[in-house]
């Protein structure tokens, strides 16, 4: 299995994950709280990494929790909705990246006023 194959089955499912944890959890996760913004499948397709920005961070951990422990009723849905032989188990992280980048703009800011 070509890693391209990987790629493609990220990509769809980053869409559908999106959608579903939008649309079946808007309730519990109010809409633009959270954003799914990468997603990382393993070679035989039989697990993934979601990773999920949390707008407001404190609140990052619990709402990773609430996602791993409802990780099943996210992979039922998804599994309706995409057809693939095996629907990969679902583990959700933290994404800390854009995080990181505006600490690293603030310490630029504050470098460059100081120069």
């Amino acid at each position: 299995m070509s890693n391209s194959r990987a790629e493609r089955v990220a990509g769809l499912l980053r869409r559908e994950l999106a959608e579903i944890l939008h649309s079946e959890f808007e309730y519990e996760i109010p809409r633009g709280l959270i954003s799914v913004t990468d997603v990382e499948v393993a070679r035989d397709l039989s697990h993934a990494k979601v990773f999920i920005a949390v707008l407001e961070i404190e609140q990052a951990p619990e709402i990773i929790r609430f996602l791993d422990e409802h990780a099943g009723q996210v992979r039922h849905e998804l599994g309706k909705r995409i057809r693939l032989r095996i629907t990969p188990g679902l583990k959700f992280l933290h994404d800390t990246s854009s995080e990181t980048g505006d600490r690293i703009e603030q310490l630029l800011a504050a470098a460059k006023k100081k120069g």
